[in-house]
């Protein structure tokens, strides 16, 4: 195990390695987020992995969903998402769920975060309010266009920060789908480590008419 994750252990050592072993987390949502949320934390060492989507397979998902090729249509989300962790890891477990978030929610599997990748607000108040209920910190990301957001939500509340509607995304460039994942997969993988993370701050990222990548950020409220 430590020959696999020998630039990793060269980071932090082997006994943060050592303790990734032992922590559990929720991916809600295996789509253009979750699968790139796959490929960043599922070869990174945490010991157990729960993705969780009732959702299958489109054609239009491939371009920016890159856990999925040619001929995945029809078939679950969660499950090759999960299949493809285990395959590119030996040492986690993974295991789909092929339900919505409040149907995974009764299950009442613990874990120490949860992670959003969906792409609606009503779900992310769902989560928002199990996490409050179960005293859980949670990671939230989501993407439109060429922009995103991210955010690790510990005392703040998401439904106090946003105003909870139903919304169709517009277009999305697959790239800033990659961009927030990998912002939201650095953020809880330092909190799964032990190290020190920015809580209850929203990272607004977007280019402007000019191409330039503007980073703001702002205080959610407690």
């Amino acid at each position: 195990m430590m020959h696999y994750f020998h630039r990793q252990i060269q980071l932090w050592g082997e006994e943060t390695q050592k303790q990734l072993q032992s922590k559990k987390i929720a991916i809600i949502g295996s789509g253009g987020l979750g699968s790139s949320l796959a490929f960043a934390l599922g070869a990174s060492g945490i010991g157990e992995i729960h993705m969780v989507d009732f959702d299958e397979v489109s054609l239009h998902n491939i371009h920016r969903q890159i856990a999925f090729k040619m001929g995945d249509e029809g078939k679950n989300k969660a499950l090759l998402n999960a299949e493809l962790i285990q395959e590119r890891c030996p040492h986690a477990k993974a295991m789909a769920h092929q339900c919505n978030f409040q149907e995974f929610s009764e299950k009442n599997i613990g874990v120490d975060l949860l992670i959003d990748a969906t792409d609606n607000l009503p779900t992310r108040a769902e989560i928002n309010a199990y996490a409050k209920n179960k005293n859980l910190p949670w990671v939230y990301g989501s993407v439109e266009a060429f922009h995103g957001q991210v955010a690790f939500i510990e005392e703040s509340s998401f439904t106090d920060a946003f105003k909870i509607v139903n919304k169709t995304p517009a277009g999305i460039a697959a790239p800033i789908v990659m961009h927030i994942a990998s912002l939201q997969a650095n953020l809880a993988l330092r909190y799964l480590a032990g190290l020190s993370v920015k809580k209850d701050m929203l990272y607004y990222l977007f280019f402007n008419e000019e191409g330039e990548l503007i980073t703001q950020k702002f205080g959610l409220p407690k």
